[in-house]
């Protein structure tokens, strides 16, 4: 299933909705319809774990494409948000975790080029998450170096401690797309979280394809454009840690929770890698895909205060 996070209107309260075909089933009302309890939020569904998930299957098939009045919107009418727009802790990201990128990273920035032997986490605050559509914003007195990174963001679905690289995967809720907006001018003394937690600098959605539909993540195309240029394409049959390994990795010593993110990390083809540099300035238009989940379209404004 997609599972999106949307408002109906402008005035409407965010909603839970799935995506049938070319429609937006609002999840509440449907189970409602057939006397069935479901949550109105992406979080609460996730909460709700498997039997949540069977019941929201149950009464798609029950309703075999009639929908109650009022509960099914066209996809087109709809504002989509991030799919969690507020999640409930900082957001996992990788770095590094491209073979090409390592290399691309060790010409230009101050990383190794030697390959890492654990998965290298660092952190986005919830209040750098913005929906399908939202700007991303560029403050010239914070950074002259606006850096795009395309990557599959792991949405936590069942709780994971120290949980073996085999099992790992049964902790997944879905997956979706996330842009890692990063002002490479901004890393503090080799801390990456400055540089990568801003405001706005976690574009995120445009949904979450549950991870029954996508069973192995490791075959996923994913590819990313600036003003309609190609910048990155890659798969994530590439990453250095899988989803699996970083699951694993990261629940050692961090308990990962229901509706926790991983940003999985980035392939080869960020501008801080290219010869000469190039970075996002206002007025610029990046598009985000990962195969199988969707797009993400964000233009950058100026956001400089006078």
């Amino acid at each position: 299933m997609k599972l999106v996070t949307y408002r109906a209107s402008v005035e409407a309260a965010a909603r839970l909705g799935v995506v049938v075909d070319d429609l937006v089933v609002d999840v509440e009302a449907l189970a409602a319809s057939q006397g069935e309890d479901l949550p109105d939020t992406m979080l609460g569904l996730i909460d709700a774990g498997r039997p949540g998930l069977e019941t929201l299957r149950d009464c798609l098939e029950q309703a075999e494409g009639r929908f109650p009045a009022g509960s099914a919107t066209a996809l087109a009418n709809v504002r989509l948000l991030a799919p969690i727009p507020r999640p409930r802790k900082n957001i996992f990201g990788i770095g590094l975790n491209y073979v090409e990128h390592v290399a691309e990273s060790a010409k230009s920035l101050d990383t190794s080029k030697d390959l890492p032997k654990q998965p290298v986490v660092f952190s986005k605050p919830p209040t750098a998450v913005i929906g399908p559509g939202d700007a991303i914003e560029h403050n010239r007195k914070m950074t002259q170096q606006l850096d795009w990174e395309v990557e599959l963001a792991v949405i936590i679905g069942t709780t994971a401690r120290r949980v073996r690289k085999q099992d790992a995967l049964g902790h997944v809720f879905g997956y979706s797309v996330m842009v890692d907006v990063s002002a490479r001018d901004n890393r503090r003394a080799g801390q990456w979280i400055f540089s990568k937690g801003q405001d706005t600098y976690a574009p995120f959605g445009p949904c979450i394809v549950t991870a029954d539909e996508i069973p192995d993540p490791q075959v996923l195309a994913l590819w990313l454009t600036v003003n309609g240029v190609e910048k990155q394409r890659s798969n994530t049959r590439h990453m250095l840690f899988k989803v699996d390994d970083l699951i694993a990795d990261i629940s050692t010593g961090i308990t990962l929770e229901p509706g926790d993110i991983i940003a999985s990390g980035t392939p080869e083809g960020v501008g801080a890698g290219r010869n000469p540099q190039e970075w996002m300035w206002p007025g610029d238009v990046v598009v985000a895909c990962v195969e199988g989940i969707g797009s993400l379209r964000h233009p950058i404004v100026d956001a400089t205060p006078e």
